[in-house]
């Protein structure tokens, strides 16, 4: 199968998903397709109880843009066929819906074969659209297979986890061609004179996912004596994220530690707003620093670049507010080229 063939698999796959939101739109041959997803969206959630089905269908439009026409072509015009095909196993994370599929994209765009090892928090979802891509290319299928237990008979590694996997990750794979993915957050500026709709946006940024992808803003870089009054209120919109058991269950549990240690920290009743020097705050909170000039501002975020996924603001050198969420195909996670790195196996 040609780099051309394969590419029309998933822009096909795009264009299923785009029609999959509108069921007049509905091809009569792919009613069963679109049910079945209906299916494992549900599904889905009984794995894993942060997969509600509002944020599966907010990642499936993201990947739907991602494999518009244009973008595809754009993203392989001058990818080369591999003189010999490896095979690549893909340690895949569970954090995020289908938090794999770029790795697994490029990896079968590249002409290699993957090896999929799935994570047991998002095992439902990749199999269908492998399964998709093999409906309107048959024969894909052929490059892609799943890893059940330990993994074997492999020339390359794409592996995704935290900082502790990664060690366990880098003991056993180090030896072979790798990336190795740790844990990465995201942060976002704010400067005191952000419109109220910059704000909502930010929420997006905050809440979508329950703020656990690598993209997902769980600090803010605020100028001093900030006032929260106008992001909380902002936030309202987001106040359901509460009524999941998890999100619910993180919320409850991080304000009382907080209490039982009499840490001051910020309550909107599904938001702990919290002053910290760390990046990674734990779901349901969001950690917040100052900063007294622009210089020391570019020199946090200089000092802490390898452990920013995006930095979130209305500067033109950050992403927008409400985007942090919506890579494009050409936004590689921690900054590492997946397709330069398979072309050279």
């Amino acid at each position: 199968m040609n780099l051309k063939q394969r590419t029309q698999a998933f822009i096909d796959s795009g264009l299923f998903i785009k029609r999959h939101f509108n069921e007049n739109n509905w091809l009569p041959n792919e009613t069963g397709l679109h049910q079945g997803l209906n299916h494992l969206i549900d599904i889905a959630f009984t794995y894993n109880g942060w997969f509600i089905r509002p944020f599966i269908e907010e990642n499936l439009k993201s990947i739907a843009s991602m494999l518009e026409t244009k973008n595809l072509e754009d993203f392989v015009k001058s990818l080369p066929e591999p003189k010999q095909p490896k095979t690549v196993a893909i340690i895949m994370a569970g954090n995020i819906p289908m938090v794999g599929f770029h790795d697994l994209m490029c990896v079968v765009l590249s002409g290699h074969k993957a090896l999929i090892k799935l994570s047991s928090d998002d095992n439902t979802l990749i199999p269908f659209f492998v399964k998709l891509l093999d409906h309107y290319q048959p024969g894909i299928l052929n490059n892609i297979s799943y890893a059940e237990g330990k993994l074997e008979n492999f020339d390359a590694v794409i592996a995704t986890g935290s900082n502790n996997t990664s060690k366990y990750f880098e003991y056993y794979f180090g030896k072979y061609p790798h990336i190795i993915r740790k844990n990465r957050s995201s942060l976002a500026v704010l400067t005191g004179k952000e419109t109220e709709e910059d704000l909502k946006n930010l929420g997006k940024d905050i809440f979508l996912y329950f703020g656990l992808g690598c993209r997902s803003v769980s600090k803010l870089m605020v100028p001093k004596n900030y006032v929260f009054d106008k992001l909380f209120e902002a936030m309202f919109d987001f106040k359901f994220v509460i009524d999941n058991k998890k999100y619910g269950n993180n919320y409850e549990y991080n304000r009382a530690v907080y209490l039982l240690n009499l840490d001051k920290f910020l309550d909107n009743n599904f938001l702990i707003i919290r002053q910290d020097d760390g990046l990674h705050s734990p779901a349901s909170v969001l950690f917040y620093q100052e900063y007294g000039s622009e210089t020391e501002l570019k020199n946090y975020l200089s000092a802490n670049a390898g452990e920013l996924q995006c930095v979130v603001g209305s500067a033109k050198e950050y992403t927008p507010f409400g985007y942090s969420q919506q890579p494009v195909i050409t936004d590689f996670a921690d900054g590492v080229n997946t397709l330069n790195f398979l072309v050279t196996l």
